[in-house]
């Protein structure tokens, strides 16, 4: 069945085409993060090791909400490593780094969720699609604040 909604297919189109790059950096920053759940050491352990739960579970239900939203638009959402590989802006790293590096690299992953999401809201705003700016919108936010937080464990 057609889809109308009040949003031209060649829009909705590039709309799930951002939002397919959003999902792909979300599930790789929540891989990440996992990934350093399970092997942070050092003097934060505890801290970290909590923390990064806690950043990971947000993370795998933010995936869930991104790629039905692109459903929604009547797009499939891409669900494979090797598509978050090529859509992803967040590259994954070798080897397990220190625990302050894993902060630093935790704080980049977060920023570059916020400028993936960013850059879908010219469209939004031309097509008036509350609904996906009202999404990116929440993830911003969720994404800063969780940077400001990993960034205040690096100060000095």
């Amino acid at each position: 069945m057609e889809i109308d909604i009040g949003i031209a297919e060649q829009d909705r189109a590039a709309i799930a085409e951002g939002l397919s790059r959003l999902l792909a950096d979300t599930y790789t920053l929540y891989l990440k993060t996992h990934n350093f759940h399970w092997n942070v050491t050092g003097p934060m352990f505890n801290t970290l090791h909590t923390m990064f739960e806690t950043q990971y579970t947000e993370l795998a239900l933010a995936v869930d909400e991104i790629a039905e939203r692109i459903r929604a638009l009547g797009f499939p959402a891409p669900g494979t490593y090797a598509a978050y590989a090529r859509l992803s802006s967040i590259k994954e790293d070798e080897g397990v780094p220190s625990a302050e590096q894993m902060i630093k690299l935790l704080v980049e992953g977060q920023e570059a969720v916020v400028r993936t999401a960013r850059g879908i809201f010219p469209l939004l705003e031309k097509v008036s699609d509350e609904p996906t700016a009202d999404l990116l919108t929440q993830r911003m936010q969720i994404h800063e604040k969780t940077a400001w937080m990993l960034r205040s464990l690096l100060a000095a």
